[in-house]
């Protein structure tokens, strides 16, 4: 190491850049190091880069294995705790009485409540429009509403409560 310090300045390299170097090396494991007496050496033989090679293909093939091993148990207990759960006839019986799907029922309702009033509403408009536009034409215009269906007691629909209480709400 101290040849390494002495031969640094001497090629443009600063002292301590050759202790960092060498230490980053030795922290790679691609350059052993050790103190003999009271001198530290450092040397880098082309079968120890080999060897650290070949113990992480055979650390890696071993996991592969075992993993290998790992995935066919979990595929196999999950083909096991497949058996019995098979789809029924009798899931189809209670279906209707699913709370996603009434849940999904009851929004659909509130949906449909508010877009048959809005519709009301409009007619309404409408036909407040034509009366103020065509006074003249009051008694074509009632006959028209009576043929199409808008009597005397077309109103706004009234949003009853639903008769079943979801899951949800106990």
């Amino acid at each position: 190491l101290k040849e390494l310090e002495k031969m640094g300045p001497k090629k443009g390299v600063i002292t301590q850049s050759v202790k960092d170097v060498v230490q980053s090396l030795v922290d790679d494991d691609l350059v052993s190091k050790d103190k003999i007496g009271t001198s530290v050496y450092c040397w880098s033989l082309p079968s120890c880069a080999g060897n650290q090679l070949r113990n992480v293909h055979q650390k890696l093939d071993s996991e592969l294995q075992s993993n290998g091993k790992r995935h066919a148990q979990l595929v196999e207990q999950c083909e096991a705790l497949k058996k019995g759960r098979e789809e029924s006839n009798e899931l189809e019986k209670y279906r209707d009485n699913d709370p996603a799907a009434f849940e999904a029922m009851k929004e659909a309702i509130e949906v449909a409540h508010t877009s048959a009033n809005r519709w009301t509403d409009n007619i309404f408009t409408l036909k407040q429009w034509c009366s103020n536009n065509f006074p003249q034409a009051k008694e074509q215009l009632q006959n028209m509403y009576q043929e199409i269906g808008i009597t005397d007691d077309f109103d706004y629909l009234e949003m009853a409560p639903l008769p079943f209480k979801s899951v949800a709400d106990d």
